[in-house]
């Protein structure tokens, strides 16, 4: 399970002037939010970005709205979704403000009324698809890469569509035996979601999965193990890679190799929204709006968590090479659970055939 770290010397420690000013070109009326947050004392966040990752922003949030504290615990997409569901059920103290990157799970939870309309004073700044029914708010823009050992799979090799991957897989099916990597979907939330999406954007994808099949994949829940597999060359190449992840590892380790595919890269986000029964709401809109603004978007790209707004400097891919996942209802398709059981039943056929 992803680890769980609540920021506890975020909320105890003062880190600024004693009192919040409205930022610029919010209305008046923001004061009295800032006075109401103050009031509540802090907010709790349910989110699966790391927390480490997470510390300079919340820093950087108490700074700005002293006397509003954070709680921040850094949970796997499904268990945001268990918690929320269980808590409401239980009328328990839960989060104010649920932020993750299971998309579907996140679309789930706002259309099933766990969610409180909110419009940010920042919404303008966003692209149209990024926010559905005042919601749920698409935080980021993260690319999904290919991610390789570049010891074993040499520059010349490097694939860089997905057309030239299948053909890797192909041609190389023998050394690339047990040598390749990606999410389970009936174990990765992530995973799941990625794989539907690219059966959505293009019927190539039943191929490009039979050649997975046929090397006889590892298939991995998280993240991590698949990530500490390509550095030390256990795994070649691995499909589907939550990009910011990917980015971090190889800016770390160069013995980490990281594409994303120039036919078209999909575009994932975290999704935040206001828990419907927030104890402290006016302290969850804060941290929305932070999380939205300016300084916050560019906080958040300095860990790789890159932005959805357009006027923060970021690294980009072209316009014609992103394939964005859209914050809406379309994200409920695939969580029938008919469809699923049959897609999965489909896909664990695949590689059975493949592996024979």
């Amino acid at each position: 399970m992803k680890r769980l770290l609540i920021l506890f010397a975020l909320l105890i420690c003062p880190l600024g002037p004693a009192t919040a000013q409205r930022p610029a070109g919010y209305p008046r009326s923001y004061d009295d939010l800032i006075a109401a947050a103050r009031a509540e004392g802090g907010v709790r966040v349910y989110g699966n970005a790391d927390a480490t990752a997470m510390a300079e922003l919340i820093a950087a949030f108490r700074r700005t709205f002293p006397g509003v504290a954070v709680r921040y615990e850094d949970l796997e997409s499904r268990e945001i979704y268990r918690r929320v569901v269980s808590e409401a059920r239980t009328r328990g103290a839960g989060a104010d403000l649920v932020w993750s990157s299971g998309m579907d799970l996140q679309a789930k939870l706002i259309n099933d009324g766990y969610a409180q309309a909110y419009q940010s004073p920042e919404k303008p700044a966003l692209p149209a698809d990024a926010v559905w029914k005042n919601m749920g708010y698409g935080v980021t823009a993260e690319p999904v890469a290919l991610v390789y050992n570049r010891r074993l799979i040499p520059p010349g090799r490097v694939p860089r569509t997905h057309e030239a991957f299948e053909a890797l897989l192909r041609a190389g099916r023998v050394p690339l035996t047990g040598k390749v990597a990606t999410y389970d979907p009936a174990r990765s939330n992530v995973g799941y979601l990625y794989l539907t999406q690219d059966y959505t954007i293009t019927r190539d994808t039943g191929s490009l999965v039979q050649a997975m099949a046929a090397t006889r994949p590892w298939l991995s829940p998280t993240t991590e193990p698949m990530l500490e597999a390509v550095a030390d060359g256990r795994i070649a190449i691995a499909y589907n890679v939550v990009g910011p992840y990917a980015l971090t590892a190889a800016q770390r380790d160069r013995r980490i190799g990281v594409v994303f595919p120039r036919d078209y890269t999909l575009i994932a986000s975290r999704v935040a929204f206001i828990a419907r029964d927030a104890r402290r709401p006016a302290a969850a809109k804060l941290f929305l709006d932070f999380l939205l603004s300016r300084t916050g978007q560019t906080l958040l790209a300095k860990q790789w968590l890159l932005p959805v707004r357009s006027d923060v400097r970021a690294p980009r891919l072209s316009a014609q090479q992103q394939r964005p996942i859209r914050v809406g209802p379309e994200l409920l398709v695939n969580l029938d659970t008919i469809k699923r059981r049959r897609f999965l039943a489909d896909w664990r056929a695949i590689l059975t055939q493949g592996s024979k």
